[in-house]
């Protein structure tokens, strides 16, 4: 082993090939009749060993010890290297060689980007006009339309001084190190063959293309030997050009991509590194691992938050090393018995001696009487309930993608999670598919559990407020359990509580009891706090009893919800956890126990309110024509920095915006308070007034970059309105409500604008994912010290303090530093 001090990014000479190339390749056989490698050919047994029991020709290393040695193939013809096509553009395009081999830079100014307009017409030494030289993609340049050859071009660059070569962008090597005339043959460890089931051999793509070299390199030998006509020798010359190119890069533009017989496009050495099926994000950055599980995620309000469904047949797959000792002799030997196939049960063992045994029904009775407590026996048991994992979604885009959680073995197939919990892996259950890791070892699971259970991080660290709250039928739930008038017998309350698993509850010695009364129960004594102060909807908790408000998402929720923030606060995690499962139980019971569904009547709002609808319509229509008439007539004034046409359009887009605001306060004060969609609506549970105004009150103004709709066809909309025509209709406003119904062109309006915002928010992902992806590699090897500096990985400061502030926003209240943990 060499200890690396340094490394050196450059161009590899062609005294770099012959340094490191242990052998010459030049034969386009690989196999010989025997299927032996063929000496000289490019699975020469010099370059390395794939095979078991063989010994490597150069170093004496057997499989697994050799690493591989390198080859060279010597080139009848030099050929340009076609990664650095532009480069060589460049050196060829700003330099001047004179017949005494002195060398002129035609650059005009040195700061400025090598570009045509930055070149000098004149050769500043001799005075004569400099013709220029064309590039034709990929790897051809011309000089007076006369073609330049890979030859010519490395006779220029060895004249060109190292200072003049580093100012046109070469650095670490010369520029006739761009033009190849050796190539080196990368070790066989690194293109192993493979065989198939039928027996025959199967090369690595890049052996294929290494052999097309050697083929067409010894086809041009042939011909410069025999003194071929040149045009033949052009064309083979090209060949080879070609085939060095597509071993580098096989997706060039101009160029069709070399190809397997089969008509599958050959993996060059640049589609083996780059991308998302590449060596660094396929193999190096993250790969696949064991004791791991995938599969659909479904929700169960029956568990915890902190807790996750684990089905049977992935229990049984997944097993944790334990130590056998007086403790757990007992509980070993019983898993021993049960087996593989019983759960609980054990998959292996591990005796004294270290080589691990699989259990099976012959040798489960050998195990049983040889095992004894602390003697060094590790049994492989089964997952089983208690036991901490990791559980992660993807994409995982902050820390609360990947939490602890507490195994409980369930049937059925499907991970099981706490509908609560949702937020932070930002998980539905439409299909998503969820990752299960087992840690192995006691310091890996002390850790999961210090730092990583779902308690830990109900608070995000993004605005040191919950991310984990109630959600939907929680909510809408506790919003009708916590009603001013809402009562239920004591009878219906034990059984609601019964249900909920609260069996200790102690009731108020009296027949009628107030669902905030029963929420009281979950509340700490000693928690005061008022949400919503001054508002509609005010909260006020008095040591540990709710006497005013209606819980909703403000209180209860994920991002508000200001009751799990204090708790947090004031009682720490685990209070916060106790509460969330508890609490959101008996909401949930009472939601199902009470019946909840929508219908078409619960969108209805009464005939005085729809007329007024229609009149506010009509009424909001004719000031968008008033308007129209302004400026028909030049009596619109421009607003500053707006032109007339703008001016129109924003007082048109106002009034008809305002309008859709105006009938959403209607509908609100119109709807029962009883109707479904406003429960869910005014609780925060699901959707907003919003949607329910677009149900039963109007849809409006439809927009397509944040204008009304004004492209379609030649000066209008659509085929049904009149040329130059400006009114609301024809520019996408739609009057009618989703329970009315659209005509056609509303309809076409409404889904032109939903086109739009859907392919936005497509796009926004792709290129929102590719950023955070640049961003988290720029700030990855960034941490905080002890001593509260934030430093990079050579040690250096980034910031004297983290954040500025020193304060760690998941353990602050939003923030703020009057209740977090200082540091100092």
């Amino acid at each position: 082993m060499k200890s690396i001090t340094e490394l050196d990014f450059g161009i590899m000479s062609t005294r770099d090939v012959e340094e490191n190339a242990v052998k010459e390749i030049n034969k386009a056989e690989v196999y010989d009749a025997d299927g032996y490698p063929v000496e000289g050919g490019v699975m020469d047994p010099a370059l390395g060993v794939i095979d078991p029991g063989m010994t490597c020709q150069t170093c004496g290393g057997q499989m697994r010890e050799c690493q591989g040695h390198f080859g060279k193939i010597t080139l009848s013809r030099p050929v340009v290297h076609s990664l650095y096509a532009k480069k060589v553009r460049n050196l060829l395009r700003f330099t001047n060689v004179h017949d005494d081999g002195s060398v002129s830079l035609l650059l005009k100014n040195e700061d400025k980007p090598l570009r045509k307009s930055n070149m000098m017409k004149e050769d500043p030494e001799t005075g004569e006009e400099i013709s220029d030289v064309d590039f034709e993609k990929p790897y051809t340049y011309y000089e007076d339309g006369e073609k330049i050859t890979p030859g010519e071009i490395q006779e220029r660059f060895k004249k060109i001084p190292d200072e003049m070569a580093a100012k046109l962008g070469v650095e670490g090597g010369r520029p006739e190190d761009l033009i190849i005339e050796k190539l080196l043959v990368p070790p066989v460890t690194m293109r192993p063959s493979i065989t198939l089931e039928t027996g025959e051999r199967s090369e690595d793509d890049i052996t294929h293309k290494l052999v097309d070299v050697i083929r067409i390199n010894k086809r041009l030998q042939n011909n410069i030997e025999i003194e071929a006509p040149e045009f033949i020798i052009d064309d083979l010359h090209e060949l080879l050009q070609y085939h060095v190119a597509t071993l580098f890069y096989n997706d060039m533009s101009n160029v069709p991509p070399a190809r397997h017989r089969s008509g599958r496009s050959l993996k060059s050495l640049i589609e083996r590194v780059q991308g998302k099926e590449g060596r660094f994000r396929q193999n190096l950055i993250g790969k696949r691992v064991n004791f791991s599980a995938r599969t659909v995620i479904s929700p169960d309000p029956n568990i915890g938050i902190n807790e996750v469904g684990v089905p049977h047949v992935v229990a049984k797959k997944l097993t944790i090393p334990e130590e056998v000792n007086d403790r757990n002799f007992e509980e070993m030997k019983e898993r021993i018995e049960n087996g593989p196939d019983t759960h609980p049960g054990a998959n292996y063992v591990y005796p004294p001696s270290g080589k691990r045994k699989r259990i099976t029904e012959e040798n489960q009775e050998d195990i049983l009487e040889e095992i004894q407590p602390d003697e060094g026996w590790k049994v492989e048991r089964h997952l089983g309930d208690g036991d901490t994992v990791l559980f992660n979604r993807q994409p995982s885009l902050h820390r609360m993608s990947i939490m602890a959680h507490e195994v409980r073995v369930l049937p059925y197939r499907t991970f099981r999670l706490n509908l609560n919990v949702c937020a932070p892996y930002n998980a539905d259950f439409d299909g998503d598919e969820m990752n299960l890791h087992v840690p192995q070892t006691e310091e890996a699971r002390a850790e999961a559990e210090e730092l990583m259970k779902v308690q830990e991080h109900i608070k995000s660290p993004k605005m040191g407020g919950p991310i984990v709250g109630m959600l939907q039928d929680y909510v809408s739930g506790l919003y009708l359990l916590t009603q001013p008038d809402r009562t239920v017998s004591r009878e219906k309350a034990f059984n609601l509580l019964a249900e909920a698993g609260e069996y200790e509850a102690d009731l108020p010695e009296k027949e009628e009891i107030s669902g905030r009364e029963l929420v009281s129960m979950f509340i700490p004594d000693d928690i005061s706090l008022t949400i919503n102060e001054g508002e509609d909807n005010e909260v006020v908790i008095e040591e540990g009893e709710l006497i005013e408000g209606v819980l909703d998402e403000d209180a209860l929720g994920d991002y508000g919800g200001e009751i799990i923030q204090q708790l947090s606060i004031e009682y720490g995690a685990d209070k916060v956890t106790e509460f969330l499962n508890r609490v959101s139980r008996v909401g949930a019971i009472f939601l199902t126990q009470r019946g909840f569904s929508i219908g078409l009547e619960d969108l209805e709002v009464p005939d005085e309110a729809t007329e007024q609808i229609k009149d506010m319509i009509s009424d909001t229509i004719e000031d968008a024509e008033e308007l129209l008439q302004q400026y028909e007539d030049g009596e619109m004034e421009a607003i500053t920095g707006k032109t007339l046409e703008q001016t129109r359009e924003i007082k048109i887009t106002k009034t008809l915006n305002e309008v859709f605001a105006d009938i959403g306060d209607l509908v609100s004060d119109n709807f029962s308070e009883e109707s479904s969609a406003y429960v869910m609506a005014d609780s925060g549970a699901r959707g907003s007034m919003q949607n329910v105004t677009t149900m039963a009150g109007l849809l409006g103004q439809n927009s397509v970059r944040n204008q009304r709709i004004e492209r379609g066809y030649q000066d209008r909309t659509l085929s049904h309105f009149k040329k130059g025509e400006m009114t609301p209709e024809s520019r996408g406003f739609v009057s009618s409500s989703i329970l009315e119904g659209l005509d056609p062109q509303e309809m076409f309006f409404h889904q032109m604008s939903q086109r739009k915002a859907l392919m936005d928010k497509s796009l926004r992902t792709k290129t929102s994912g590719y950023m955070y992806r640049r961003v988290a590699n720029a700030l990855q090897d960034l941490r905080v010290e002890y001593d509260q500096t934030v430093r990079n990985a050579q040690g250096d400061i980034i910031q004297f303090r983290a954040g500025e502030d020193g304060v760690d926003p998941q353990k602050s209240d939003r923030g703020q530093l009057s209740t977090s943990i200082n540091l100092d």
